[in-house]
């Protein structure tokens, strides 16, 4: 069903999503907040869980024991499907549900667990990290234990697999580590292949390194013996899963360059005299939504935001003091190692002048209906081996930062939400080991600031580019202290953005990568703060929606001079976008045509001309800021005749965009709308989507959306914003598409995807008499009593 983003939309998505299982039971009524109690094993006291309006629980308990454990029971609640997938397929259990198709992925999962000591672990966290965790794990188990004993409340996804939920430990929350964002695998494999294939001028056209760097051959690689499918076991276990029908299959590696945006205003840059902070992180779009907004409020604790529904606390939002946001902050965290394998013994590995084994764990992965399997994992003393090359005689392994204490993504944030000053903020993420993160922060005093959170190996002598020999030569010097890492507080200027570009000061002592994304939403977010001193809430979210795409621009400009020749299709396809202005609107006729050249057309040209087939067919999508350098300045890039190559280039692939729009969109160039192609689908992994919705933007606009090409369905953006009136918290607004459940019957499984497409946001309320005004359902969790639950 295809919807448009109007009056009606919220309407037809929903009426569209309920199609995800015929005829379903209804929900028991005192799971819908139709009963005024629920009884709940492990609470101290009573809780009160405050539905609002838009979805948003807020959970009023006595103490913080209680109030992390409402949290589980309220995301499990609302979130069941999900939370149980999330768990299955981080620790390998998919095949216990669903059978033997899925023994390779839990295979492939297992290897990426945290297998260090767990009180190591635990004491790497904040203090009470712990506690929250035990207390939230054990209200998702309540829930699952009543969902069982009411299996008419199932969520529809588990009749249709037929399947119920398991139990949580604790202890599952920090050893699946493979949903956070890790870098640098992917780019290492690329870099090797190009480097094989082209050597330096393919590297250098396959991205732009930060600072200027020109990678070097570790000693003793050999780059052509990285097979190009080094990582597929790595993408196996790392990648969310779908179904088609009942059968699995992993995620591409993704088209998306990642990134979000995040800002902080001082008090002299706003028209209240109090800071805003705002906040976009990009993330696939996904139904239900990867993120679940919730206010948590117990003594000593009040703070509002969003989280991933799976874990415990805030990481993005407020406290009653401070405000705060992350971006992903480009830090490498990951080296590709080649081993050479003994001709004698396969099983052992050259390490520091001598055969060393391997560690081989064998497990058995439980299987719905057969009997189980066996699975061997085999562990070099760097991690994970992910591929074994018998006729070279080499295994591929993987060293992580991930795989060290402390790293479980996002856990650190449950400590940092209750700081209340910028010291003690950057105190507290001093111990944040990733997802690397930028940090940005504002309070109530009129402080702003930025700091970045990461676990970062000192690599001596190395660059950490490509992959090194795992024999000892190439090893990490353990870690920089999180202190180490620059900051800034109170600006000058005002303004503290971050939206992924390169932002380490010159001279910085502490090498964190050379790998980040194009600077263009930086410099428009900055460019318009930069513009008044008088700025508001409302034209913050105008700036989470702008469209504004300055590399088209540049690009655009390039074509000034560039002959259209004899073809009447590269003729119209230039007076087209001559004409287009850069903003990569709804209804822009030139995005619909400048978007499908540059994606599809024009950068894979672009790598075509360094780079193997082999290569480029890997290569998520051309660095945009060397395509716009090789228009710019063609005789660096083509040799002397250049100017000449790029002409050939640009007409060539402008005809064959041209065209294929036209047989998208008809005859009639003026009546093209990017929005026409370019639709959001948020996907169920069952197959049903929220959707497809016209979509704006590009993944260079600040609005960003990066899709794949050809297919032009959006895969990613903001899917979560929020703009926060720091210190009058109740005009703070926010949006999360589709809606805050994950139960397609619920009114707010899908209501709050006309708001994302339009731009619009809804209250974010913090103050008991906003709630109460806007009050949706209430339920009072008390207690159980002796022996029932």
């Amino acid at each position: 069903m295809r919807i448009v983003a109007s009056r009606r939309a919220v309407a037809v998505i929903v009426a569209a999503v309920l199609s995800l299982t015929p005829a379903a039971p209804e929900r028991a009524a005192g799971d819908t907040g139709d009963a005024a109690t629920r009884e709940v094993p492990g609470l101290r006291e009573p809780v009160r869980l405050v539905v609002d309006r838009w979805g948003v629980p807020h959970l009023y308990a006595r103490n913080t024991d209680d109030v992390f454990l409402a949290q589980g029971y309220n995301a499990a609640r609302d979130r069941l499907f999900q939370l149980d997938l999330w768990r299955r397929r981080g620790l390998g259990l998919l095949s216990a549900a669903f059978g033997p198709r899925y023994v390779d992925k839990d295979r492939a999962a297992r290897l990426f667990l945290y297998r260090g000591d767990i009180q190591r672990e635990w004491a790497a966290y904040g203090p009470g990290t712990r506690r929250a965790v035990t207390a939230f794990v054990q209200g998702v188990n309540a829930y699952v234990d009543w969902v069982n004993a009411h299996p008419e409340a199932l969520p529809p996804e588990f009749r249709r697999l037929g399947h119920r939920p398991d139990h949580w430990a604790p202890e599952d929350v920090v050893r699946i580590r493979s949903h956070g964002l890790a870098l640098n695998a992917y780019p290492e494999m690329l870099l090797a292949a190009a480097m094989c294939s082209g050597g330096q001028p393919a590297v250098r056209a396959l991205i732009r390194l930060e600072p200027a760097h020109e990678p070097q051959v570790p000693d003793g690689l050999d780059p052509c013996a990285v097979p190009v499918d080094v990582l597929d076991t790595y993408l196996l276990g790392t990648t969310p899963v779908t179904f088609d029908g009942v059968a699995v299959r992993s995620a591409p590696p993704s088209s998306s360059p990642g990134g979000s945006n995040a800002w902080a205003l001082a008090p002299s840059r706003t028209a209240t005299g109090r800071p805003i902070l705002a906040g976009d992180p990009h993330r696939a779009t996904t139904a239900p939504a990867l993120r679940y907004v919730a206010h948590l409020s117990a003594p000593g604790l009040d703070v509002i935001g969003a989280g991933e529904p799976e874990l415990p606390g805030i990481s993005m939002g407020h406290n009653d003091r401070a405000a705060f946001a992350l971006t992903v902050f480009s830090a490498d965290q990951e080296d590709l190692q080649v081993y050479r394998l003994d001709p004698d013994d396969p099983g052992r590995y050259f390490y520091r002048g001598r055969w060393v084994p391997f560690t081989t764990v064998r497990e058995e992965v439980p299987v719905a209906g057969s009997t189980p399997r066996q699975v061997e994992l085999t562990f070099s003393r760097h991690g994970p081996v992910l591929k074994v090359d018998a006729d070279r005689g080499l295994a591929f392994g993987l060293r992580t930062a991930w795989s060290e204490p402390g790293t479980a993504p996002y856990l650190t944030g449950l400590d940092a939400m209750t700081a209340r000053s910028f010291p003690e903020f950057t105190a507290r993420v001093r111990r944040w080991g990733a997802p690397p993160e930028n940090l940005v922060y504002a309070d109530t005093s009129g402080a702003i600031g930025w700091v970045p959170g990461a676990l970062v190996p000192r690599r001596p002598g190395y660059d950490g580019l490509l992959p090194v020999p795992g024999d000892g030569r190439y090893e990490w010097d353990g870690f920089y202290d999180g202190a180490e890492l620059p900051r800034v507080s109170n600006p000058k200027s005002g303004i503290v953005a971050s939206a992924n570009e390169y932002n380490m000061p010159s001279g910085h002592p502490v090498r964190v990568g050379y790998e980040w994304e194009p600077a263009a939403r930086k410099e428009r977010i900055v460019d318009v703060l930069s513009g008044s001193t008088r700025h508001t809430l409302s034209e913050m979210a105008r700036l989470q929606f702008d469209k504004v795409d300055e590399y088209a621009r540049r690009i655009v400009a390039a074509l000034r001079d560039i002959p259209a020749g004899d073809d009447p299709d590269t003729a119209a396809a230039l007076r087209l976008l001559r004409d287009y202005d850069g903003t990569a609107s709804v209804d822009s006729p030139g995005a619909a045509l400048f978007e499908p050249w540059l994606s599809g057309r024009l950068g894979p040209a672009f790598l075509s001309q360094f780079v193997s087939p082999a290569v480029a067919a890997r290569v998520p999508h051309a660095d945009i800021r060397q395509v716009i350098d090789a228009l710019e300045r063609p005789d660096r890039w083509f040799g002397p005749d250049g100017a000449a190559v790029r002409d050939r280039l640009v007409q060539q692939t402008l005809r064959a965009a041209y065209a294929e729009v036209r047989g998208r969109l008809g005859a009639d160039p003026a009546a093209w709308r990017w929005g026409s192609l370019h639709q959001a689908l948020f996907s169920h992994p069952l197959g049903e989507h929220v959707g497809p919705i016209p979509r704006g933007g590009s993944a260079t606009t600040v609005d960003a959306s990066t899709y794949y090409p050809g297919a032009y369905r959006s895969v990613s953006g903001a899917a979560y914003r929020m703009v926060l009136d720091v210190g009058a918290w109740d005009n703070s607004t926010f949006v999360s598409a589709p809606g805050q459940s994950g139960d397609p019957a619920s009114p707010h499984y899908a209501d709050l995807a006309a708001a994302w497409s339009s731009g619009a946001q809804v209250p974010l309320l913090y103050s008991p008499a906003a709630v109460a005004r806007n009050t949706e359902s209430v339920v009072t969790l008390v207690p159980a009593a002796s022996g029932r639950g």
